[in-house]
């Protein structure tokens, strides 16, 4: 499968704009992580690959085609979106909402290869033992380790097709353990050949996980490429405006703020 694109992508809101002229390419077998404060731009750059976002100029490839030419059903086979937040309408169960992922294979698949797919990514995520509860009644961290199963099932349920994975801040309400288990099953799918773009707050987890990073700040893409040069201590310090080190034992990197304020870059 060919490279999920932004192409020069702009978008707006009104009069305002939210991303400026962004390319940067997700390939697959790769997880790229993106970075950058908040209100930079990120979940819009993430809903804007995704297809979810008119764009004000520049164009999204799928394929090497454009994303707004793709049909709901062949996109849902294509890529599977995990957002910042998820609303559910009805008081569905944990498996149900690990189900939804599988819509568009229905055709292809039987209730019952559903319902073991669902249950499987529900496991791998540590919430099989919310397949029988509402919904509604779950915490935020074990409905993000739900709507994490119904990414993940989505990703699984065609062995002979690598769909990108498309996920904004998948492990925030999780605690440390369940954030590791997250990215390492997203880091997985990267090693059996799907394309993965995280949007991340913690620089420890992208310098962990992935292997490029993309910076955005104020609507653009400031920096790009290897992970472990793009985590520069200073370049980071100017970006978030607060002093952070690098430390390294044992082959292992951290990142540590210790407080305080720096002016931005200009």
């Amino acid at each position: 499968m060919s490279a999920l694109q932004a192409i020069g992508v702009e978008v707006r809101a009104r009069d305002k704009v939210l991303i400026r002229d962004i390319s940067l390419e997700v390939r697959p077998g790769e997880f790229l992580a993106v970075i950058g404060p908040n209100g930079a731009g990120k979940s819009t750059l993430l809903s804007a690959l995704a297809g979810d976002r008119q764009l004000a100029a520049g164009q999204v490839l799928l394929a090497d085609r454009p994303i707004t030419h793709w049909k709901k059903a062949d996109l849902a086979h294509r890529r599977a979106v995990l957002p910042q937040h998820s609303t559910v309408a009805f008081d569905f169960t944990g498996l149900q909402i690990a189900s939804l992922g599988l819509l568009a294979h229905r055709g292809r698949l039987s209730d019952r290869q559903i319902g073991a797919l669902a249950a499987q990514a529900l496991a791998e995520t540590e919430a099989l033992a919310f397949a029988d509860r509402p919904y509604a009644v779950l915490s935020g961290g074990e409905r993000q380790r739900v709507q994490l199963a119904r990414v993940l099932a989505q990703c699984d349920a065609d062995p002979g097709r690598l769909p990108f994975l498309l996920l904004d801040e998948p492990i925030a309400g999780l605690d440390l353990a369940h954030q590791h288990a997250a990215l390492a099953s997203a880091r997985r799918r990267v090693d059996r050949g799907l394309g993965v773009l995280a949007v991340l707050h913690d620089l420890n987890m992208a310098a962990r996980y992935a292997d490029r990073v993309a910076i955005v700040e104020n609507g653009r893409l400031t920096a790009l490429g290897p992970a472990r040069p793009i985590l520069d201590p200073e370049r980071l310090s100017a970006v978030f405006a607060t002093p952070i080190v690098r430390l390294e034992a044992a082959g292992a990197v951290a990142f540590l703020s210790p407080g305080g304020n720096i002016l931005p870059r200009t």
